[in-house]
């Protein structure tokens, strides 16, 4: 398409791209927008090397493509302003997360990133907002990347989920990349690697002191507890990850209060996810912590959002597409917020209340810093507690007749 565009003269006509989730994944009522720093990035640094205009350039489909073409890819930088929802925003279906302004090839390069990243960790965020939900006020951790769909994915499933309110992640690679808190325990190989369970437990309070978390579930779990105890402190907590979780969680809760040990945090594991946690709470188990690995960093009950990346406008004229079941809205667009409803309209068309989308990029260059996570995740937080429920999407009147039109 972009050597398309260019062939055809087409290159800088100043092209508006919008960015939006068709329908909520089933069992939503909200989106937790996340992944806009890595968009931002993207946009700013693009660049083509000529190993990868070589490649391009061999390809079939490039045969008649002119050398003015891979000449404009050397040079090829984004020039655009970039509007945006912040981090950690709770958006709804059909309400634009971003809105892209640019040189038509430069608008069209960036779409499948942008679903990509925008995309994936939305997803995520929101799904660790109904997780957290479910916990009632405890602690999770986001404990997903061996089942997450690949190592990058592992990582940017950390970020999400302490953007929406996590505790940390067990992804070190997150932690060293994004700040993000990290949190760990042994695996039950640790255990089995020693002659004794006592052993693995000493051992392990050698090297961890007062974060020592003991898997007590390798053998028979009450008697873990018992050993955990008999091991004494240095200890943090000890960690269940099989069998029936509110009977167990129940029993070594008694255990250690009995041996004095009431400051030791009870963390649970083994397949939670949303509807496992609320019945534990519910029920009164206490469990402190809660681990959730592969229903979070996979979203397992709905692992992708309907996002599209849509040309609305094309050099002052509107655009939309009419086909039946994926119609879109013409014109730029912005998203204005009020107590009871959110309302889309045009851009810069007198609605009143918050206009959401802000401006993150502006001549191709960043004039916001999205890198400072702990700003992020108290913002969603405080849009979660907020607007964390279904909530009703209205057009305008001046945005409904253009669509009409």
């Amino acid at each position: 398409m972009a050597a398309g565009y260019w062939m055809a003269g087409k290159s800088q006509e100043s092209a508006t791209f919008e960015l939006f989730v068709r329908r909520l994944p089933p069992r939503r009522d909200f989106l937790v927008v996340c992944g806009l720093s890595q968009a931002i990035d993207y946009l700013t640094e693009l660049r083509f090397e000529r190993r990868e205009i070589d490649y391009l350039k061999s390809l079939g489909q490039f045969t008649n493509a002119p050398k003015g073409f891979w000449d404009y890819l050397a040079e090829f930088r984004f020039s655009g302003d970039v509007f945006a929802v912040p981090e950690g925003t709770v958006m709804f279906a059909r309400e634009p997360l971003m809105r892209l302004r640019a040189p038509l090839i430069e608008g069209q390069i960036p779409e499948t990133y942008l679903l990509s990243t925008l995309g994936f960790q939305t997803v995520i965020a929101s799904k660790a907002a109904r997780i957290l939900k479910a916990a009632g006020g405890r602690d999770v951790v986001e404990f997903g990347s061996r089942r997450a769909h690949a190592p990058e994915a592992g990582c940017l499933a950390g970020r999400a989920a302490y953007v929406a309110g996590c505790v940390g992640t067990s992804n070190v690679e997150a932690g060293i990349r994004f700040a993000v808190p990290v949190f760990g325990t042994s695996a039950h190989s640790w255990v089995l690697s020693f002659a004794s369970e006592m052993e693995a437990f000493r051992k392990l309070q050698e090297l961890l002191g007062e974060r020592s978390v003991q898997l007590i579930d390798t053998y028979d779990t009450i008697e873990g507890a018992r050993h955990a105890i008999e091991a004494g402190q240095p200890l943090w907590g000890v960690r269940l990850d099989s069998g029936d979780l509110m009977k167990l969680s129940r029993e070594v809760r008694a255990l250690l209060d009995a041996a004095g040990m009431q400051a030791v945090k009870i963390m649970a594991t083994n397949d939670l996810d949303e509807d496992t946690i609320a019945a534990l709470v519910s029920g009164g188990a206490p469990i402190d912590v809660f681990g959730v690995g592969t229903s979070l960093a996979t979203s397992f009950d709905a692992p992708a959002v309907s996002a599209v990346y849509k040309l609305v406008e094309i050099e002052g004229r509107h655009a939309s597409k009419r086909s039946e079941g994926k119609q879109t809205l013409p014109g730029a667009k912005q998203v204005y917020r009020f107590a009871d409803r959110d309302v889309v309209g045009l851009h810069g068309e007198n609605v009143g209340g918050e206009p959401l989308l802000k401006q993150v990029v502006a001549s191709g260059q960043a004039i916001v810093d999205e890198k400072n996570l702990t700003r992020i995740r108290e913002y969603a937080r405080g849009q979660i507690a907020v607007y964390g429920s279904a909530r009703k999407v209205e057009l305008s009147a001046s945005l409904s007749a253009l669509a009409a039109s």
